[in-house]
């Protein structure tokens, strides 16, 4: 099962330049190690994350396999405007996950 953690103010004060940490817990493999028996481990990576404030983006990475297991991320970005930010992650095969967090600009 695969967690996400956010760290979002839950109010700023207009313009203020806030700090976003996210992490996804995934195991992040290579596809370079190999298993007890000596097998090779698939390669399992999330290959790009995206952070979208009220539908614009804010932050984006793409990953490769030399990122360690559960990717951790810390960015900032300017408090315009009270509205949610979409945080997404996808896999090497399309797969999804996402969470959202809602700041109130005074």
């Amino acid at each position: 099962m695969t967690s996400i953690r956010l760290s979002v103010p839950k109010t700023a004060a207009q313009d203020e330049v806030i700090e976003i940490k996210a992490l996804i817990q995934h195991p992040m493999e290579s596809g370079f190690r190999r298993g007890p028996r000596g097998e090779v481990i698939a390669r399992n990576i999330i290959t790009h994350f995206e952070c979208l404030y009220e539908g614009e983006t804010v932050f984006e990475a793409d990953f490769f396999p030399a990122v360690a297991a559960n990717p951790f991320l810390t960015f900032y970005t300017r408090a315009t405007q009270s509205g949610v930010l979409r945080f997404q992650w996808t896999d090497q095969n399309g797969e999804i996950w996402s969470d959202t967090a809602r700041i109130e600009v005074t």
